[in-house]
């Protein structure tokens, strides 16, 4: 009998900090959770705060010895940007993942609290599903755009609409080289060059150097050349069945010689001869530049849903970079030099994320 009454006693649900002796556990569940994405992994905490030196606090639901849900947090906090608690920076996703409704309450009430505790100005949740509902939440922004490939590249090709196909061939009848490097040096410049030449801060080399030390079976970087210049690059994430081309860029005479298109076209046959089932094009804001970019390829937005718990924020933050307020600083960023623009983007980037 005293069996029979232990076993229906609910189990209950407690939060922790995610300690180096869990980081297994952690990673186990998310490669196991349907919902769990490479953004969830436990290695991205180093990432954050050895590549832009973040603070994080990682969330871990347990009943007994079992992991039953997760939330990564980092804190992102500059005099000019604010204060706020993220899941996570830098991440198109990496919200709450939990085995039921009582294991995502508990998560959220804890990341709430820590919000309030630290006074930040808000606690942002990055999902691809509503979890938590009540709260303030950006849905119409930000959307991915991921597909199923076939077994046959042929077939993805064929897939591809055909205006947009026509393009793809122009860069494999130019000549173009793809191949996969282990050093950051091209990726960076390429990179770098194509983000300033949009007026955007870049990311510290630090930052990129983390995430290929921190995942170095889950990154992959493929570089286009004409001839021997590094024309276009772009750093990949293969995870699960899922290949997402993440950070990519061109230089500008890789738009003349389709380098963009043959990059990622060479990204996903690729992948596709390896075996991996899923293409993820990535986050996007609607009606942007790489918006236009994905949809001509044949991929249908999916929104993302952020959700929002004010602390000291009276509204959701708006970051975006096509906000007017910023349109002198794009244009003067545009101008800047690329040694200084590097020099000053490791310095700003990361409080964009």
């Amino acid at each position: 009998m005293n069996g029979a009454v232990s076993a229906n006693v609910e189990i209950p649900t407690r939060i922790e900090v995610l300690g180096d002796n869990d980081a297994a556990a952690w990673d186990d569940y998310v490669d196991a959770h349907p919902e769990g994405t490479f953004f969830h992994r436990a290695a991205w905490r180093t990432v954050l705060e050895d590549g832009v030196g973040f603070a994080t606090r990682y969330l871990v639901a347990w009943r007994a010895a079992r992991v039953v849900g997760v939330l990564p947090l980092a804190r992102v906090k500059s005099l000019l940007f604010g204060d706020a608690w993220i899941s996570l920076p830098f991440c198109v996703q990496a919200g709450v993942i939990a085995d039921d409704a009582s294991a995502a309450t508990a998560l959220l009430a804890q990341a709430r609290a820590l919000a309030e505790q630290h006074g930040v100005n808000y606690l942002e949740l990055r999902h691809s599903r509503p979890v938590a509902p009540a709260w303030p939440t950006k849905s119409d922004t930000y959307v991915i755009f991921k597909r199923e490939l076939s077994p046959d590249p042929a077939e993805n090709l064929k897939a591809i609409p055909r205006k947009q196909r026509a393009v793809v061939r122009k860069g494999i009848e130019a000549g173009l080289v793809a191949r996969e490097e282990s050093s950051l040096d091209n990726l960076f410049h390429v990179y770098a060059t194509s983000v300033r030449n949009l007026g955007t801060p870049v990311f510290p080399r630090r930052y990129f150097a983390a995430l290929c030390r921190s995942f170095p079976a889950q990154t992959r970087i493929t570089t286009v050349f004409a001839g021997t210049q590094a024309v276009s690059s772009v750093l990949s994430f293969v995870y699960k069945d899922t290949v997402l081309p993440y950070y990519g860029g061109g230089l500008p005479v890789a738009r003349d010689l389709k380098a963009f298109d043959f990059l990622y076209w060479e990204v996903m046959r690729t992948a596709c001869a390896q075996g991996v089932r899923y293409f993820d094009y990535g986050r996007s804001k609607r009606d942007s530049g790489s918006f236009a970019f994905k949809k001509n390829w044949g991929f249908e937005p999916v929104p993302l849903h952020y959700e929002y718990h004010l602390v000291k924020a009276h509204a959701i933050p708006d970051r975006n970079p096509n906000n007017p307020k910023y349109a002198l600083a794009v244009r003067l960023w545009k101008q800047l030099p690329l040694p200084v623009a590097n020099a000053l983007g490791g310095l700003i980037s990361p409080y964009l994320a």
